[in-house]
C-alpha cells in the first residue's frame, strides 16, 4: 500500500477545497509565486521547499517569529540561547533618528532599522553626514516592510532605529557570512559567502562543500575557496546554530564572520523572502525531507470549525508521507 493510499478520501477532499481557497484568499502572493519560481504552487499542502514558505506567509502565525524577525529583540534572543556567541554592540536605539548622540555618528558604525531587511547605512569617519543618515532613516521607519510577499511577522514590529558596533569581517579573505540552515534542530546546509568577494560555497551538514551554486553569485566562478579557516567557521557555526534554532521546523541563523571568531548576525524567518533557490537540487530536496510540518505551530495549535478539518486534514498527511510529486 502506498503512503497516498493512507489518506483518507475525507481528508483529499479536505486539502483539495483548502487549496482552492487559499489560491482564492491570496491571489497576489499566489501569482508572484508563479511569475518567479514558474509553477502553481499548493499553498494548502505544500511538498517543495518554496511551498512551505509559502504556506508559513500564509497560515503559520507564530508569534516568535515576530521576535525573531524584530532585529533588537532577535539580538537578546540570541543572546539567552547562546551565551558564548559575541554580538556586535548596540550603542543607542530609539524612535527617532534626530535623538542619536552626534558623536556615534563620527567614527565607524551601522546604522539600521529593526522592522526589515537591507535597511542598512554603513559609517565610515563620518560619512555619510548626519543628515542624510536623518533623512534615509526616517524613510525607513515610515515604511512597513514585508507587505509584498506577504512576510507578515514584520508588520507588529515597532520600528526603531539603533546604532551598532561596526565589525571589521573577513571579506577578501574568509568570509563576511555564513547562514546554516535548521529543521527541528537539525543542520540541512550552510551558505557561506563573502560579500566584497562576490562569491560564496554551499556545506552539508558534516562542513563538506556541496556543488551547485546560490543564487546571488550564481557563477561557478564566484566559488569561494573551501579554506582551513573557511572551514573552521562553518564547523563552529554547525555547532552553535541548532541551539539557537531550538525545536522550530525551519530557520536561518546567519553568523558574521571575523578572522578569529564568529559573530550573531540574524535569525531569518522568510529566507530569500520564500524565493530561493540552488542549482543543486539535492539542497531543497534536503529541507523538504527534514521540514515536518507537524512541528509547525500552526499545528501544534488547536483549532476550530473548518480550520480544524483543515488541521486535521494536514497532519493526516504529515503522517502519511504523502506528497504533491
Amino acid at each position: 500500500m502506498t503512503a497516498k493510499a493512507d489518506l483518507s478520501w475525507t481528508d483529499r477532499i479536505v486539502l483539495s477545497v483548502a487549496r482552492v481557497w487559499l489560491t482564492l484568499r491570496h491571489p497576489v502572493l499566489v501569482m508572484r509565486f508563479v511569475k518567479k519560481l514558474g509553477y502553481l504552487p499548493n499553498p494548502a499542502a505544500p511538498a517543495r521547499y518554496n511551498e512551505l514558505l509559502l504556506w508559513r506567509k500564509i497560515l503559520d502565525r507564530n508569534p516568535l517569529f515576530v521576535v525573531l524577525t524584530d532585529k533588537l529583540a532577535a539580538k537578546a534572543y540570541i543572546g539567552s540561547a547562546c551565551p558564548e556567541i559575541a554580538m556586535p554592540e548596540t550603542l543607542w536605539s530609539g524612535r527617532d533618528p534626530a535623538d542619536i548622540p552626534p558623536g556615534l555618528l563620527t567614527g565607524n558604525v551601522v546604522v539600521k532599522t529593526n522592522h526589515g531587511c537591507a535597511m542598512n547605512i554603513f559609517v565610515s569617519n563620518g560619512e555619510p553626514d548626519r543628515a542624510a543618515i536623518m533623512r534615509k532613516a526616517s524613510r525607513w521607519l515610515g515604511k512597513r516592510y514585508g507587505r509584498r510577499h506577504g512576510e507578515w511577522a514584520y508588520w507588529p514590529v515597532v520600528p526603531t532605529v539603533f546604532v551598532e558596533e561596526r565589525l571589521v569581517l573577513s571579506g577578501g579573505t574568509i568570509a563576511t557570512d555564513i547562514k546554516v540552515h535548521v529543521c527541528g534542530g537539525v543542520v540541512s546546509h550552510i551558505w557561506a559567502e563573502d560579500k566584497h568577494a562576490r562569491r560564496s560555497l554551499l556545506f552539508d551538514r558534516n562542513a563538506t562543500p556541496l556543488p551547485g551554486r546560490d543564487p546571488d553569485y550564481p557563477g561557478e566562478d564566484q566559488a569561494l575557496p573551501a579554506t582551513a579557516e573557511l572551514i573552521a567557521h562553518v564547523r563552529k557555526a554547525i555547532s552553535m546554530a541548532p541551539g539557537i534554532a531550538g525545536d522550530l521546523d525551519y530557520i536561518r541563523i546567519d553568523f558574521l564572520v571575523k578572522d578569529d571568531r564568529l559573530y550573531a548576525g540574524e535569525i531569518t524567518v522568510y529566507s530569500a523572502a520564500g524565493y530561493g533557490t540552488w542549482t543543486n537540487p539535492a539542497i531543497a530536496m534536503e529541507i523538504e525531507r527534514l521540514w515536518r510540518l507537524d512541528q509547525s505551530a500552526f499545528l501544534r495549535r488547536k483549532h476550530k470549525g473548518a480550520v480544524r478539518l483543515y488541521a486535521d486534514a494536514l497532519r493526516a498527511r504529515c503522517r502519511s508521507g504523502t506528497t504533491n510529486r
